[in-house]
């Protein structure tokens, strides 16, 4: 199905608070098989809430709003709806009574204050009263709208126990078929990966491509509706293929996994363990991967050696080293890499030195130079880039290209 998402609050409007919640809707939309128009941000004024909910009951056959539904005056979603499309409040009594039976023994609000949660366009039926939150679902015109707070886990979970489930059984039936993919891409711009698939939507009908900087990635959606079921699956398979050939090793998954995680599950599969050691990106290397669940399976640890002094005396690097090549060459990210194998017992071990700036830049040597040194059971390799972006840029671009320079080893090992 065809729909939007508006999310509603000054907080989002203002910058204050980053609206996280429309593009984790949109996700799970997405990954259900939905397709979205539109994703609107309005601020809390009863005009500009209904003007678009009239624009989405226009041109969408769905609607996700989120926001605004809670206790405070500024809260004026359901008042806006109710204006908008004339139609009257009235109290909705389970979800009344688990608002009175939650707020007996808590310092929250008065009841009074609290029932502006239970305050729902007539006609709405609340999706979850039980649990005490604000959302609910109204159809208007056959077109639902589905109202979900603006906290993104109490969203989260509606959007998936009831919105999905709801729209699923309206599209039963349905003579449409649809597939999709998200190919997660590093190494390569947008538009080079543009250039090698634009080909593609000349020769598909029904097939729309999508090109994300999510950096320092890009990630590539596909989208393909059709309604020959048996058909859909052999021009989604030749889809495949062709973004696979054209884009080879620089695919490094599909879906939602990040880097570090189909790293960890390469070494897993090979029974090999991994340490690091970190110069210029101070850390945030060993943090990809401990933020993947069970990474106690294949990462040892890492090394932090910002200063000479640490490389010399954690990693061994010895000074002589340091004087003749510098603390940013490729003798020194060798000698990193091997410190931190032999010192860690890894199987692997992989090293980053670098100037990230945006001071410290010399004529041989300018900012955006990073080092990387990749020690494995076969010797020990040294790769050397030009990263030309910001300190933060460099750093996060450094710390993916390290993952990547591992993952590429055990594909050809």
């Amino acid at each position: 199905m065809r729909g939007e998402i508006i999310a509603i609050g000054d907080e989002l409007t203002s910058g204050r608070i980053l609206n996280t919640t429309s593009s984790l809707a949109a996700a799970h939309l997405f990954g259900a098989g939905h397709e979205l128009v539109a994703m609107t941000t309005v601020g809390d004024d009863l005009a500009h809430i209904g003007l678009a909910l009239k624009t989405a009951l226009s041109r969408s056959e769905f609607a996700v709003i989120t926001g605004g539904l809670g206790p405070t005056t500024d809260d004026i979603t359901n008042e806006a709806v109710a204006t908008a499309l004339n139609i009257p409040t009235s109290l909705n009594q389970d979800l009344l009574n688990t608002i009175h039976t939650g707020t007996k023994h808590t310092n929250q609000p008065p009841p009074s204050m609290l029932e502006r949660l239970a305050l729902l366009p007539e006609g709405s039926e609340a999706l979850k009263p039980e649990s005490g939150m604000a959302g609910h679902l109204l159809e208007h015109g056959g077109i639902p709208l589905y109202f979900l707070p603006g906290v993104p886990h109490e969203m989260e979970e509606l959007l998936d126990e009831y919105v999905i489930p709801d729209l699923t059984s309206r599209t039963v039936g349905s003579q449409v078929h649809t597939r999709q993919e998200l190919y997660r891409v590093f190494g390569l711009s947008e538009t080079v990966i543009n250039q090698r698939c634009q080909t593609l939507e000349e020769s598909f009908p029904g097939l729309r491509l999508g090109y994300y900087p999510v950096f320092p990635e890009v990630h590539v959606s596909v989208f393909l509706a059709m309604e020959d079921e048996k058909k859909i699956e052999s021009n989604f398979n030749q889809i495949d293929d062709f973004i696979r050939k054209s884009l080879g090793s620089y695919i490094y998954d599909t879906g939602a996994r990040p880097m570090a995680e189909t790293v960890g599950d390469l070494l897993r599969k090979k029974g090999l363990s991994l340490s690091v050691a970190e110069s210029c990106t101070g850390g945030r290397l060993a943090g990809m991967l401990t933020a993947v669940s069970g990474s106690s399976d294949f990462f040892l640890g890492g090394i932090v050696a910002y200063a000479n002094s640490i490389k010399e005396n954690m990693l061994n690097v010895q000074p002589a080293i340091l004087e003749e090549h510098g603390a940013v060459s490729s003798s020194t990210a060798r000698a990193m890499a091997q410190g931190a194998q032999r010192n860690t017992g890894s199987d692997i071990a992989v090293s980053i030195t670098g100037i990230a700036g945006p001071t410290g830049g010399t004529p041989d040597k300018p900012v955006g130079t990073v080092y990387f040194g990749l020690a494995t059971p076969q010797g020990v390799h040294d790769f050397h880039f030009l990263l030309q972006k910001k300190r933060w840029q460099i750093q996060a671009m450094a710390a993916e290209k390290a993952l990547d320079l591992v993952r590429l080893y055990l594909l050809e090992t």
